[in-house]
């Protein structure tokens, strides 16, 4: 009783269809023979006979054309089971009892919605992605889910929540991954985790990319707020290592060609203006001592 609970995996293989064209002519042939035996009824039986057979057979072969417009199939059942996929283009034929499911095999193109996602940090940000999909399996699409169609959009959502979970959503420090700053490893890592959830859905998923990437608008001010002060930092520090390094340059070059001598008081002087010189934003204004060094 156990496997009969289990859901039977489709798999989709050709179909034993027929050219159109050419059961196009065996109807204008089924024509002429009925139109034969229609002018004999009235004086053959065999007449009467050839006509109710040509008619019966004109029908049947009439009730079997369908057409199929390029990047289009058709899944044939056979009063409900699964008798293969034709996807020849153009006027097709076959039996009329066998059901034809057609369907698009097309590429299709989804924009999610934008959705609110906490990220790595707990912060709420919001996200949304662009995916580029199509049917690989006709028999899976039609046969394993209910609506491939909204069971690819579920599972868009599901990813793009499941990725947006799993960065932060920005980090100044460039010592981890996250979702602005490495947009397409984040982008080839939905486009996989998507795939694994509707590869049961017969459904191949060609390209994923982030077209919407904010912080929600409770926090959007705060956060604009700490990125310029984390940002200010960031700036203020690469400034002061830039001016210890030109102190010690310029401190190192006074003492080596002997342009003058400091004491260690003095010395703490010329760093300390140096620093304010090199650290200020506004430019300094300089002062000329007219006496001597130590006044």
């Amino acid at each position: 009783m156990a496997s009969d609970r289990v859901l039977r995996q489709s798999l989709e293989r050709p179909a034993t269809t027929y050219n159109g064209f050419v059961m196009l002519l065996v109807g204008l042939g089924l024509i002429v023979l009925g139109a034969v035996g229609g002018l004999n009824a009235p004086v053959h039986f065999w007449g009467i006979a050839l006509l109710i057979v040509a008619g019966v057979a004109l029908l049947l072969v009439a009730c079997g054309f369908y057409l199929l417009q390029p990047n289009q199939a058709a899944a044939i059942l056979l009063f409900g089971d699964y008798r293969g996929t034709d996807r020849t283009t153009g006027l097709r034929w076959n039996w009329p009892w066998l059901t034809k499911s057609k369907i698009s095999v097309r590429i299709h193109n989804i924009t999610s919605e934008r959705l609110k996602v906490n990220d790595l940090r707990g912060n709420p940000i919001e996200i949304a992605s662009n995916v580029v999909w199509r049917v690989a399996d006709t028999a899976q699409a039609l046969f394993d889910v209910d609506d491939y169609k909204a069971f690819v959009m579920v599972q868009i959502e599901s990813a793009v929540r499941a990725i947006g979970s799993r960065y932060p959503y920005d980090d100044f420090t460039h010592e981890e991954m996250t979702l602005r700053g490495n947009a397409d490893v984040v982008s080839e890592e939905l486009r996989v985790e998507l795939q694994e959830r509707v590869a049961s859905a017969g459904v191949q998923v060609d390209e994923c990319r982030l077209t919407h990437l904010a912080y929600a608008q409770e926090i959007a001010q705060a956060m604009l707020r700490r990125q310029q002060a984390e940002a200010v930092i960031a700036a203020r520090q690469k400034l002061v290592e830039g001016a210890v390094s030109m102190v010690e340059t310029a401190l190192a070059q006074l003492s080596e060609k002997n342009v003058v001598e400091l004491d260690d008081e003095r010395r703490a002087a010329m760093v300390s203006n140096l620093m304010v010189v090199l650290c200020s934003e506004r430019d300094t204004q300089p002062v000329v001592n007219a006496g001597s060094l130590y006044q």
